[in-house]
């Protein structure tokens, strides 16, 4: 063993030889055995870096450019007008306002819920509130819809839907997945 090597390795400077196989110290004049190959090594860094990359593009699991904290890009632009086609809002099934929080609204109201459900479902970054107003006065309600992650091939995403009808608001928390349409679909 030189000495000189080891002064050398532990300013970071390795030779050649001592990258490719590891913790083996080898003298200058020696050479590889027949055993020691440097393409196992060179795989295994294609390897990593092919994972590395795959990993980098694939985007995980959330649809946001960054971690939990950083918002969502919403799925695509709300359509002129602000009104959602009969067929969207019909595929949610009722949505979560079609349960228990919806008693006591009249049908218009319900509609205008569930197409609050679908914009924030749709349109809205993590944490942003759609509001919608009924008729009376004293009915009317908010959407919050949480980060997107990937099940699958589908985008879904939580939500919350708190209806006030009086003063008094009733919350209800559901998850719906995106279908190619366009369309959410509540999971039971």
């Amino acid at each position: 063993m030189n000495p000189i090597d080891f002064r050398a390795a532990a300013r970071g400077q390795i030779s050649d030889k001592y990258q490719y196989y590891g913790l083996d110290i080898l003298p200058d004049d020696a050479a590889p055995s027949s055993s020691c190959s440097r393409e196992p090594v060179v795989g295994m860094k294609i390897r990593v870096a092919l994972v590395s990359a795959l990993l980098a593009v694939s985007g995980c699991t959330t649809m946001g450019k960054g971690g939990p904290g950083s918002p969502a890009t919403p799925v695509s632009t709300l359509p002129s007008g602000g009104k959602v086609s009969t067929s969207i809002v019909s595929a949610m099934n009722g949505g979560l306002i079609g349960g228990s929080i919806g008693s006591g609204l009249s049908d218009a109201e319900k509609r205008k819920g569930l197409e609050a459900e679908y914009k924030a479902l749709e349109y809205n970054t993590s944490g942003q509130k759609v509001t919608w107003k009924g008729d009376s006065a004293n009915h009317y309600g908010e959407v919050v819809a949480a980060q997107p992650y990937r099940v699958g091939s589908q985008d879904c995403r939580q939500y919350t839907h708190t209806v006030y009808t009086g003063g008094a608001g009733t919350t209800a928390r559901g998850t719906a997945c995106r279908n190619a349409d366009g369309s959410w679909t509540p999971l039971t």
